[in-house]
């Protein structure tokens, strides 16, 4: 880990301010002049918000320059890539009542950290604000947020009795470009290093929602993202899916467990991976029955509830096709 600071004579030339309220964690690895263009924008915001960059195990200059270039930015440097699990050791560094979570593709827009801290000091029933990601222009917006809008239960989320809530209710965030409730993440054990590739912020929301806690989409919590949206192999897919089933396992009734599996299983096959990738999702048993821990009755009608929501919104857009990345050919 490196952690250094700015000489006496860079400390004397700012103006003195009071200590921020957030810190943001960028999670990078092997990405050397995106993580710098990214580190540069976050040190230039008005809000001056403490940035930890977390490290996961890059064997490129990545380090090494963002040591030279910033030495304000603290740094927490992995051995091997923890995938989403990586945020776990720099968050719990982090000073601040709250946390912006973002990878070395995404960065916030100037005022929209101070925004969502007051949006948090508000309601203190909200432990997850989910940002609004557009393009670099802002005149397009991630996918994920579209769906997000499309698929919100409303009011009807855990958190909603102690008030109404600020923004529509979710069941899951998006673990690259989130506002986190610094306290509630480290209570609730933060990211599974087992789903390191896919489906630990969807085991943290079920966490967060069966503690009493709400996940909120927060439009002003604005962030962007170059390139905006990315593409997933066939060997990304599947690991997605099994990985989606085992939360589900853990977390879900057993009907919705069966459920996901079935799902997970016609990935698989529309993969051509069904027996290696159904292996490992039932080598999995060994370490997701053990933890299982049903969530409560209204959490589990709220998984539903996006569901039924999602294949609403998929049937009235055009079909994308999902086909096997054969000579490097990707699916989305």
């Amino acid at each position: 880990m490196n952690a250094s600071s700015s000489g006496p004579a860079a400390a004397a030339s700012r103006p003195p301010q009071s200590a921020p309220r957030i810190t943001v964690v960028v999670l990078s690895r092997n990405h050397v002049r995106q993580t710098i263009d990214t580190v540069a924008r976050l040190t230039a915001l008005p809000e001056a918000p403490h940035v930890i960059v977390a490290d996961n195990g890059s064997s490129d200059a990545t380090v090494s320059l963002l040591g030279s270039l910033f030495p304000r930015v603290r740094i927490v440097q992995g051995l091997r890539d923890l995938g989403t699990a990586g945020f776990n050791r720099a968050i719990a560094l982090a000073s601040t009542d709250y946390v912006a979570c973002c990878d070395d593709a995404t960065w916030w827009a100037p005022g929209a950290l101070a925004r969502a801290v007051a949006l948090l000091d508000a309601n203190p029933q909200v432990a997850v604000l989910g940002a609004r990601i557009v393009g670099d222009d802002e005149r397009e917006i991630h996918p994920g947020c579209v769906m997000f809008g499309a698929t919100s239960p409303g009011a009807d989320g855990p958190g909603a009795s102690a008030g109404a809530l600020p923004g529509p209710a979710l069941v899951r965030y998006m673990a690259n470009a989130c506002i986190l409730r610094t306290r509630v993440f480290r209570a609730l054990g933060g990211y599974d290093e087992r789903l390191a590739a896919g489906a630990a912020e969807e085991l943290a929301a079920l966490d967060v929602l069966s503690s009493g806690h709400a996940i909120v989409y927060c439009e002003a919590a604005l962030a962007h993202r170059q390139p905006l949206a990315t593409w997933l192999t066939r060997s990304q897919r599947c690991t997605l899916a099994r990985n989606t089933a085992w939360v589900a396992w853990m977390r879900l009734p057993a009907r919705d467990a069966f459920a996901a599996t079935g799902r997970a299983l016609a990935v698989f096959a529309r993969q051509h991976s069904l027996g290696p990738a159904g292996i490992a999702l039932l080598r999995g048993a060994f370490w997701t029955l053990p933890r299982r821990r049903v969530v409560p009755r209204e959490v589990a009608r709220l998984t539903r509830q996006l569901r039924r929501a999602e294949r609403h919104v998929r049937a009235g857009l055009p079909a994308i096709a999902e086909k096997p990345d054969r000579s490097g050919q990707r699916a989305w």
